[in-house]
This record gives C-alpha cells, structure tokens and sequence, in this order.
C-alpha cells in the first residue's frame, strides 16, 4: 500500500496524473488528458502507477484510458498530507496548497471527495433553455439524538454476535435504512465520546466493498467502518 510518505518519490506528471483523474472521477483517455491538462499518462509513469495499484490502464485499444483505483483515490485525498517533490517546482507545489485547502473544506463540510467530485450526468442547459426553479423540499422533522442513539443501540443488539464485537456500519445502516443519514452520522460521532462505544476504520482498505465505503462514517480526518459496544 502506498502510504503519504511515498509521494515525494512520484514525479509531478504521476501526481497531476492522480489529481486529474480524481477531479474529473471518470475514466480518460490520453486524448482527453491531453485535452483537459495538456499532458498524457504513457511509458514509466503510467507504469509506475499500474504497478503500485494507482491506476488502472485499459491498452485494448487506443488511445489509452485511465482510471483510479481504489487505492488511487485513496492516495489521492491523502496528497495534501504530504510533502510535494522537489523537482515539481512552484506549480506542483501550489497544487499541494490548493489541495489542502480543499480537503480542510470538505472535512467541514462532511463531504467525501467522491461525492464531491462525482460525475452527475446531467445535460448543461443551453441558453435558450428555460429554466426551471426546483420544488422546495418538504421539512424534515428533527428527529431527536437520543433518539436516534437508542435506534443505533437496537440495531447493533441485533447484528452483533455478543457484545463488544465489531459489526459493519454498512449493516447498521441498512438496519437503520429510514432513519436520516445526516441525524445518523451525528449520532454516531457523539457515540464516540461514550465509554462504551468504538468506532474505527477498517485498517485493510483492500477488504472494503463498496457498500463499506459508502457507509463510512467521517469523524476527524477519517472514514470509519465498524461500530462495537460493550466491553472490548
């Protein structure tokens, strides 16, 4: 796994190759890259990136395309965190400004880079489109934390084998699945502060599914998979 530490040793192309495919959080061909960023991702970095389980390359036809990995994106929200190689000069160096600045805004914001990022595939309107306003929401009624902090304790009485064993936030959710996930969240990071709870990330990144990764629940600098309650 590639770890904060190794970033000095990727060269600024292999970098801007990792922070291009995260913005735009689609595959791209060479062409595109060309296009968007002025360079490609070909020869020994492109190769780099494969073997390190950064990037993911389809050479069944040309051009190229290129996508990130699992690993790839998590590297990649993990950039600002690191040291930016020497031999970038200013520009690499300002990328590494504005991607830390990012990330201090989406950890705010409670928002995951992927959902920041992700492609929307909606159609932008033309100018000569009407536009239309969209319906305003109905009000949600808070629902209450201690509320739903005795909704998280069911649902974990439910799943775990005995008490203080580790069950998924995935499956918890699931349990919970009409409850509002912005109350859950809230819930589950005051839950931290109590003596019995624990909440942490799963350290193999490799084992998480989708569905994991999708439950993950931000508290601090990190997305954390599984709940335990009771004694450890």
């Amino acid at each position: 796994m590639t770890s904060p530490a190794d970033v000095p040793h990727l060269t600024p192309n292999q970098i801007n190759a990792l922070v291009v495919l995260m913005v735009e959080a689609r595959r791209l061909t060479n062409v595109e890259l060309k296009e968007l960023a002025g360079f490609t991702l070909t020869g020994k970095d492109n190769t780099k990136l494969v073997d390190l389980g950064l990037v993911d390359t389809d050479r069944t036809h040309r051009p190229f395309a290129h996508e990130l990995t699992d690993e790839g994106w998590r590297v990649a929200r993990q950039l600002h965190s690191s040291a930016p190689p020497k031999q970038g000069g200013s520009t690499t160096r300002s990328l590494f400004v504005v991607l830390s600045n990012l990330h201090r805004s989406l950890d705010r914001l409670r928002v995951s880079h992927g959902d920041f990022f992700k492609q929307t595939g909606a159609p932008a309107l033309a100018a000569s489109e009407p536009r239309h306003e969209a319906p305003t929401p109905a009000a949600v009624t808070p629902v209450p934390a201690a509320e739903v902090e005795a909704l998280v304790r069911s649902a974990y009485r439910d799943l775990a084998t005995a008490p203080g064993a580790w069950v998924g936030l995935a499956d918890v959710r699931e349990q919970l699945a009409d409850t509002d996930r912005d109350a859950l969240d809230a819930a589950l990071r005051a839950m931290v502060g109590r003596e019995d709870v624990r909440i942490i990330p799963v350290a193999n990144t490799k084992s998480l599914t989708a569905r994991d990764r999708a439950a993950a629940v931000r508290i601090g600098n990190e997305d954390n998979h599984a709940l335990a309650i009771g004694p450890a």
